[in-house]
């Protein structure tokens, strides 16, 4: 999340990783001799910027009672006593009302359903409500005498509904000279790049079933033979970037790690800068940096400099945006840094619906560099309810469905109902899919086909298509332009903080206070990310599984993720904790010493995840808390077998 007074800094001072990002557009170029006017604002800056720090971590200290060490869940504040003290250390999160008034308004399945959304990460489209809506003019249409000229206080152009088809094809072609789109696709484009500020004439862009399409895209169509390197900055395992580097490596591409430094899991810089830098003996590209700003588990935040240091020594740069919170692109300088691919992606509806699109962005320079290599990943846009079409064969009515096939989501099994288990991850990424089917009926036969690009076509001249689609309303997008970047981040900040906090605060009723929680990564610090990664531990020290901190959390309304940190260095001082703290991959909780020998990139931290979106409030952060406080009670895992096995549910194993 950004400083509220980012505007005021100058960029050379933010590229340095002094703060969250740098100024969008700043004029003056990088290299411009330094004067004493700017030497002074630079000054003034740093400074406004640690006294900003220094009075965020008094505030978040003092939110909770500083002495205070919650031993037992009985020892909580109530809701509201919390939430006064919380007003009190925090007094402009009182300026953001306006995003509970949003959330009331338009997602009041939140309130309804009494259900807390900890496990999406990204940006929704369109609001609980307008689907609802839209759902309500499309039952109306159907009983509509003529579905091709409904009624005029039938008509919508803004129905929120679509759904994905894969086609086959040449991600260079496609970014070279376009292809056949609907208008709601078209409209979604412009959409989403005018969202995230990347300007068309300096980007083409394509949709892809999910971030994980996108990646294997442009590892497929990137010229590794002669750009022969994969460097990638991942605190966790990532299923999109482990995608990339099968395929990078099947090509012959030589695959490196940036490393993280226990215990806080700051990027070795050391090592990184010595791959980034190695010999300039060749003067052609040196590879892929694939850099996600952020990390979708921990809330670290990476300097942008280091996508600098790539630059100057002849590597492209993806930028992996997925794990951005909204109106995060404002911040970023594109002007600046101009990264020859981004990925970003955007689920449904916040809480309800998770599937969506991913989008690869290319820079119009580099595509010729791309090979033309023909493969799957790439989808249409079509509306996704029933339409008639008029059937050329017969010339009789036509009903077409979309009915899709579906398969496992990157990193997780996706659940599209309201409760979602899983992997954290951003649901902007529907399931991956082989084919899109379509069942065509008439009164004669029924047929199952492909829906290709001349159905798409044929299905334009038929009268498919709204012809106000241009005018399409992404109701999700536009409640987060409106909220702006400071509202927003402010929010955040002080959620996380508070919750970080908290979690800290629960002892173990013990001689020795062990703490109940460990979090990895950041904790209390002004410019984390939203996200957090912890894991819980009984009274003798021993980690419960995340999977089942996971679903414990699932069956008191509460949706929250798990994954695995990796790529975790160990300094000489802290050598003898990696036994300990190391695990292999899927055979979690014993630490590394009792595990045969194997890959190095199969041992790391398995652990829970969760995120905060723009709509979350106080309520979410405490409901957490008082959650994870029930572990304090070193029977609470067995009554909690014995509760749900009373009530005849499946019992949890242990």
């Amino acid at each position: 999340m950004q400083s509220p007074c980012l505007n005021d800094f100058p960029e050379a001072f933010l590229l340095q990783g002094c703060c969250p990002g740098p100024l969008l557009g700043y004029p003056e170029p990088l290299n411009k001799p330094p004067d004493s006017k700017k030497s002074s604002t630079l000054s003034a800056a740093a400074t406004t910027l640690a006294t900003s720090r220094r009075n965020f971590t008094t505030a978040t200290n003092s939110s909770i009672s500083p002495t205070t060490q919650f031993t037992n869940p009985d020892s909580l504040p109530s809701l509201l006593d919390a939430f006064t003290e919380f007003a009190r250390a925090y007094p402009h999160y009182s300026a953001t009302h306006e995003v509970d008034k949003i959330r009331s308004k338009d997602y009041q399945h939140l309130s309804k359903s009494n259900h807390t959304c900890l496990d999406y990460i990204g940006i929704g489209l369109f609001s609980y409500s307008q689907v609802q809506s839209g759902d309500q003019i499309e039952q109306d249409i159907g009983t509509s005498s003529s579905y091709a000229s409904p009624s005029p206080q039938l008509q919508s152009s803004n129905l929120p509904f679509f759904t994905v088809c894969y086609k086959t094809g040449s991600l260079k072609t496609q970014l070279l000279h376009g292809g056949q789109e609907s208008e709601l696709e078209s409209a979604m484009k412009k959409r989403v790049m005018s969202f995230l500020n990347i300007s068309a004439k300096d980007y083409s862009m394509v949709f892809t079933a999910n971030r994980t399409s996108a990646f294997k895209l442009l590892a497929e169509s990137y010229p590794f033979k002669s750009s022969s390197k994969l460097l990638s900055v991942y605190d966790y395992e990532s299923e999109a970037a482990e995608a990339m580097t099968k395929i990078s490596e099947k090509k012959g591409a030589k695959i490196m790690s940036a490393e993280f430094n226990w215990p806080r899991l700051r990027i070795n810089s050391t090592k990184l800068k010595k791959m980034l830098v190695r010999s300039r003996k060749k003067k052609r590209k040196r590879g892929l940096f694939v850099f996600p700003l952020h990390s979708r588990m921990t809330g670290a935040r990476y300097p942008y400099s280091w996508m600098r240091t790539a630059q100057e020594n002849e590597w492209h740069i993806l930028i992996d945006a997925c794990a951005l919170g909204p109106k995060d692109m404002d911040s970023f300088a594109l002007t600046l840094i101009r990264p020859d691919f981004v990925v970003s992606s955007f689920y449904k509806v916040f809480g309800e619906n998770p599937s969506g699109f991913g989008c690869l962005f290319v820079k119009k320079s580099t595509i010729p560099f791309l090979e033309d290599y023909t493969g799957a990943g790439m989808v249409s846009l079509l509306p996704g309810k029933k339409i008639h079409l008029q059937d050329e064969p017969s010339g009789g009515d036509v009903e077409v469905e979309y009915m899709p096939k579906l398969g496992l989501e990157e990193e997780a099994e996706l659940d599209t109902s309201n409760s979602f288990s899983g992997p954290i991850l951003e649901k902007g990424e529907a399931p991956e899919r082989q084919t899109a089917d379509i069942s065509v009926k008439n009164e004669e036969s029924e047929t199952t086909g492909t829906w290709t690009q001349a159905s798409i076509v044929h299905a334009e001249k038929s009268g498919y298509r709204n012809k106000q689609i241009s005018k399409i309303e992404c109701r999700g997008l536009d409640q987060v332009d409106s909220l702006g970047l400071t509202e927003i981040s402010s929010r955040g900040r002080c959620l996380i903080n508070w919750l970080v906090n908290a979690l800290m605060k629960l002892k173990h009723p013990n001689t020795q206070e062990t703490p109940l929680v460990r979090i990895y990564g950041p904790k209390v610090k002004f410019d984390r990310g939203p996200a957090l990664a912890f894991n819980v531990f009984d009274w003798k020290g021993e980690k419960i599984e995340a999977t089942l901190v996971q679903k414990l959390a699932d069956r008191s309304n509460i949706s929250l993720g798990y994954g695995f940190l990796h790529h975790i260095s160990f300094p000489d001082k802290y050598e003898a904790e990696k036994a300990a703290v190391l695990e292999t991959k899927g055979s979690p909780g014993k630490g590394m010493a009792t595990k045969r020998k194997k890959d190095k990139r199969d041992l790391g931290i398995m652990v829970v995840t969760i995120a905060l979106g723009f709509l979350s409030n106080f309520e979410d952060t405490y409901r957490l808390w008082a959650f994870t406080a029930q572990f304090l009670d070193a029977d609470f895992v067995e009554k909690a077998n014995w509760r749900y096995t009373g009530l005849n549910q499946k019992t949890v194993e242990v």
